[in-house]
């Protein structure tokens, strides 16, 4: 493949920058610094502002109000989105909304996909639950169909997005009878059901995730995404349009290190100076271009009409194992000032860093833990057998 950009790529890339310079304002910036990977009200500002300027829809087709473009620039959206630690509408964008295109009844589609597009409407991913986490399909939460309604009952956890968010994407169980793997559907609920409850779960990371109960919640039968029962292949669809994933978050992890170590002198010199400090910094700089690489390819990939699977699953083990790279080289280059929190005036590059090392553990599960990742490479890329 061809790892350079076109240059109409080029160009839209610079327009991409330049709507950011124009909108980010120093506001913005503190907020989304501060909430991480939720969505503050600047954040959901900046997200309606992006829906009423036509940027929500780039990678969406034209019939659907999208842009229509192609994969690469949807990549280049997210990766200049993600420098800026910037929300983008996430998995609502990117996996929901797509899924309900292919299988969403046409009321579905004219009353969801035209506010997902406005930033009007969010979803929050309703998968995980306390006891099927890698293994999914062991799922437990129920909904019963009850007339014109289901009726939902059962528990969610690591619901990340679900205190900001005006629905909730969720996979239950309607027919314990079958399979695992069949028997399950998806459903969209309003986050202000009756019955639905979210309690906050703070990670060592400082990042909030939540629980979400479901206790009698009952929602119309007309929110049923697709055929009952069919809700497992609805969410391998879902689950194969969060290919696109940008490195330029980890990129920036790595800059702040390097800023730290070019401006903090010691024994007389910066530290950028110093030998081992300049073979660790030009290791993570190739460990980060490579990433770079692995994040196009699957952008390259989808573009020609392919499933970046096992692509994807080497880019996510290797995107978490460089955070935690990153983590450990800054803890030996800053020494005992990598501990501090960003709320103390001696932390180093705003206490970036220091949260960044509690938190990569969380990368090495999120999404699909690393084991999992690993066996499906060796199945779908490499085509081993299962035993």
């Amino acid at each position: 493949m061809d790892f350079s950009l076109t240059p109409e790529q080029e160009a839209f890339q610079k327009q991409v920058r330049d709507f950011i310079r124009q909108h980010l304002t120093p506001e913005l910036r503190e907020e989304v610094e501060r909430e991480q990977y939720a969505i503050g009200p600047l954040g959901k500002n900046f997200v309606r502002l992006m829906g009423r300027q036509g940027w929500l829809g780039i990678g969406w087709p034209k019939e659907y109000g999208g842009q229509g473009r192609g994969a690469i620039d949807q990549w280049i959206f997210l990766e200049e989105m993600a420098a800026e630690n910037l929300p983008t509408g996430g998995l609502t964008l990117n996996s929901a909304g797509p899924t309900l295109m292919r299988v969403g009844s046409e009321r579905q589609k004219r009353e969801y996909l035209p506010k997902i597009l406005t930033g009007e409407i969010e979803f929050a991913i309703g998968y995980t639950e306390p006891n099927a986490g890698s293994d999914l399909a062991s799922l437990q939460t129920r909904a019963v169909r009850d007339g014109d309604s289901y009726v939902i009952n059962g528990q969610k956890i690591y619901t990340s997005a679900a205190h900001h968010s005006t629905h909730i994407w969720l996979l239950a169980r309607t027919d314990p009878k079958l399979p695992k793997h069949r028997g399950i559907s998806i459903f969209i609920v309003p986050i202000d059901t009756p019955g639905v409850t979210i309690r906050p779960l703070e990670t060592m990371g400082s990042e909030r995730s939540n629980e979400v109960f479901f206790e009698d919640a009952r929602v119309p039968a007309a929110n049923l995404v697709g055929e009952e029962n069919r809700g497992w292949q609805y969410v391998t669809m879902a689950l194969d349009f969060e290919r696109l994933m940008p490195h330029a978050r980890i990129r920036t992890h790595l800059d702040n290190l390097i800023d730290y170590a070019r401006n903090t002198v010691k024994d007389g010199r910066p530290l950028s100076q110093h030998y081992h400090v300049r073979i660790a910094l030009a290791r993570l700089a190739v460990e980060v271009e490579v990433l770079r690489l692995f994040s196009m390819r699957c952008a390259w990939m989808i573009e020609r009409g392919q499933v970046p699977n096992a692509e994807a699953s080497v880019f996510k083990i290797y995107m978490s194992e460089l955070n935690e790279h990153i983590a450990r080289a800054a803890q030996n280059i800053m020494g005992a000032y990598a501990a501090i929190r960003g709320e103390d005036r001696l932390a180093p590059v705003g206490g970036r860093l220091e949260k960044l090392y509690r938190s990569f553990p969380l990368y090495k599960f999120a999404g699909g833990t690393n084991e999992v990742m690993r066996n499906i490479i060796a199945q779908r890329g490499l085509g081993m057998p299962r035993d």
